[in-house]
């Protein structure tokens, strides 16, 4: 039974035990088979089998646990209620803090420091403070009630517990003492009602600053779906029509005028333009494309009229993959996290037991009798503990991360592989379409007896005919010299040898040296050293005669991409082991890997044993990332630690790989291997000074040293700062 997996939306999570609650709940579901939901994302990606189990049943289960959710087709759903959230938050704030400023009034008015101030006598009164905290507790306050309930009835507990039981034993304990002041005829008592309302204040301003900065992490997202163009010109039932991006299909013929964006994925039928691609690779210089050259969607065209049939739409163009790949890895869970996970899970009981404990030591040992102080040490243990900060920990951090890796053209398909990425030792990269341009390129021209320009009019028009990749290597170097060529009158495939042609009237061949020998065409040692040694540099060599006398020879390379040589001794730095892997024999395999500055070759590898060669380096105990564009590197890719193919490559090397790097530069190994360890060195520091603030929060609490109302101001502060150190790796510059 084939299972399928389903993201959906889910809003009203104030906490990670919240994310956990839902995670079991859903697990916990006939048919569901893992369930994974995202506080920072507030998102759940969910594994279900159909024939068990239905999306609204999925729905309705999240529903009953106490939270919204939708089934992810509305783009801007989360993004709306999360601006619902912020102006709900900003009005619960201002009612807040205007009811709980006259207790704080008379807070500040308690402390020597503050003496001096005057408190109108009203203030003092403690059924004027009881009409000020009251809607504080039960309205402003109500969120919490209703979470508490939920969790409790789950068999759960949250941040809303903790926050519900503190400030609730803050009020309910100051109304007795008001009863009991009233009924006993005394005016003025000390009351503990500015805790509980100042406690929500600041509880409430943390959460509103926490959900602003939680929205500033999905930017990248949000920047990629902006650069879709909204419609397209396109040519259908012979006139020209402007229609929504959506409605346009496979086949349809696109117009796209100089300075719009592409709409679409597709082929060019008419024009010639620069193309503007750094949106989605990063390379700045703009690209020249003619017709029967692929477009991307959302790229821009600078300068001349074309006309693209449609190859991909919808969710198949590259820019939707890009942002589903982005969305996938944002959304899932680095091992890492995994300790969050567990701390969460327990830590609540653990830290409603630790309050008791303390209210019970304090009462009954360190202050006997004065139930109020040991209550008031307790609710500063209720609030401090809140483990907001650390179920923020990881997601913010794989969020950013991920979003800025992005931008700079590196895709994750998964928070796990920007967690592992970094500990890669080794690297393997394929020779011929990764290091190398992936087809050959004319790199020497030696003529002899005759002058360059004729030799390569002769040459190239000899080849023109021919489909050989060498041949096309020749026509095109003489191509971009501006010589033209012209058809041969005579033309013969000689196979494994050559071709023999007749160019305006001379007698031309090219080929091996066995093909000059078999037709009589002398040739000295002189000839044969200069082949031996273009040869040894890893170059394929072809000779020329003209009617029967030797005349040159040129010699073709699949040559190093710019980047390659920059971008190996760039790995190397960094203490990493570099291999080139590749089915060419050892001779010319040496002679790239020495241009490239690479030290291990491992040559005449068929393609089925670049996985074995992998799995040997794996063996030795090394951390393999196998680098790789085509078909044949699928298995290798498959095998690696980390696999990671070039977006210029295949889509089954593509899809096969933990990591696309867009541009196909190999520069961005680099890139990802550091974002990767800024990354995890900022998920540590999250969880550190989340586990720090807790570990040592906690204690000072018990030990009487931080007020109830300071505590809830540090509580909401943590959160904060935890979002915030993630939002750094948004400016990250490599």
């Amino acid at each position: 039974m084939k299972s399928e997996q389903i993201t959906l939306d889910v809003s009203g999570m104030t906490c990670a035990a919240c994310a956990t609650r839902i995670e079991k709940g859903l697990s916990n579901l006939p048919g569901v088979g893992n369930a994974n939901v995202n506080f920072a994302m507030e998102t759940a990606s969910i594994e279900y089998l159909p024939l068990e189990i239905s999306l609204p049943d999925i729905i309705t289960k999240v529903k009953q646990l106490g939270y919204s959710a939708s089934d992810g087709k509305d783009p801007d759903y989360i993004e709306n209620m999360r601006k619902h959230e912020i102006r709900r938050m900003k009005t619960r704030f201002i009612a807040s803090a205007l009811l709980s400023l006259p207790l704080i009034w008379t807070m500040a008015s308690h402390f020597s420091l503050f003496s001096f101030i005057w408190v109108p006598e009203i203030f003092m009164n403690g059924w004027f403070q009881f009409a000020l905290a009251t809607p504080v507790q039960f309205i402003v306050g109500y969120p919490f009630y209703i979470g508490t309930f939920k969790a409790l009835r789950n068999k759960g507990a949250d941040m809303n517990v903790l926050v519900a039981l503190g400030t609730s034993a803050a009020y309910f304990y100051s109304l007795f003492l008001t009863i009991k002041a009233t009924v006993n005829g005394h005016l003025h008592v000390d009351l503990y009602f500015e805790t509980s309302a100042v406690l929500i204040t600041l509880i409430i301003l943390g959460k509103l600053f926490e959900v602003q900065a939680k929205g500033k992490t999905s930017a990248a997202i949000k920047t990629l779906m902006g650069l879709q163009a909204k419609t397209a010109l396109i040519f259908r039932d012979g006139k020209e029509q402007n229609i929504p991006i959506e409605d346009v299909i496979v086949g349809d013929i696109v117009i796209v005028k100089p300075g719009e964006k592409i709409p679409v994925d597709g082929k060019i039928v008419e024009g010639a333009s620069s193309v503007d691609e750094s949106m989605l690779t990063g390379e700045s210089i703009p690209i020249e494309k003619r017709v029967g050259d692929n477009v991307i969607g959302a790229c821009l065209n600078r300068l001349g009229f074309l006309k693209i049939k449609a190859t991909r739409v919808g969710k198949d163009t590259a820019l939707a993959q890009i942002i589903r790949i982005v969305e996938q890895a944002q959304g899932s869970k680095a091992p890492i996290q995994r300790i969050a996970d567990k701390i969460s899970g327990v830590f609540v009981p653990i830290v409603i037991g630790i309050a008791f404990i303390t209210f019970l030591v304090w009462f009954l040992f360190l202050a006997p009798g004065l139930f109020a102080s040991a209550l008031e040490k307790a609710i500063a243990v209720l609030v401090i503990a809140c483990p907001c900060a650390l179920g923020l920990a990881t997601p913010t951090s794989i969020l950013a991360g991920s979003g800025r890796a992005a931008e700079l053209g590196v895709l994750f398909k998964g928070g796990e592989h920007l967690e592992s990425t970094h500990k890669v030792n080794s690297i393997i990269l394929d020779k011929t379409g990764t290091l190398t341009r992936g087809e050959p390129v004319l790199t020497d021209i030696l003529p002899e007896g005759i002058d360059e320009i004729n030799f390569l009019k002769l040459i190239g028009s000899a080849e023109k005919n021919s489909e050989h990749p060498l041949a096309e290597a020749i026509t095109k170097g003489a191509s971009e010299k501006g010589i033209e060529t012209i058809g041969p009158e005579e033309f013969e495939s000689i196979p494994g040898h050559g071709i023999c042609a007749v160019v305006q009237g001379r007698s031309v061949l090219v080929g091996t040296e066995r093909l000059l020998t078999r037709f009589n065409v002398s040739l000295d040692e002189k000839i044969s050293k200069t082949m031996s040694d273009l040869e040894e540099r890893g170059k394929t060599v072809m000779l020329m005669a003209i009617d029967n006398t030797y005349s040159g020879m040129v010699a073709v390379a699949d040559t190093l991409k710019e980047s390659s040589k920059e971008a190996v001794s760039r790995i190397r730095e960094m203490g990493i082991e570099v291999f080139m892997i590749t089915g060419d024999n050892r001779r010319t395999a040496q002679a790239i890997a020495h241009e490239a500055g690479i030290e291990h070759v491992l040559a005449e590898v068929l393609p089925e044993g670049k996985a074995d060669e992998v799995k040997k380096l794996q063996d030795a105990g090394r951390i393999v990332a196998m680098v790789g564009d085509g078909i044949n590197d699928a298995p290798a890719l498959a095998t690696a630690d980390i696999g990671i193919g070039l977006g210029t490559g295949t889509d089954v090397a593509i899809e096969t790989a933990d990591i696309t790097l867009m541009r196909g530069d190999l520069n961005s190994i680099v890139d990802a291997i550091v974002m990767s360890q800024k990354t995890m060195t900022n998920i540590k520091q999250n969880l550190f000074w989340a586990l720090a603030y807790n570990s040592l929060g906690i204690p000072i609490a018990a030990m009487g040293f931080l007020a109830p109302w300071l505590a809830g101001a540090a509580m909401a502060m943590s959160s904060v700062s935890v979002v915030l150190n993630a939002l750094r790796l948004q400016r990250v510059r490599i």
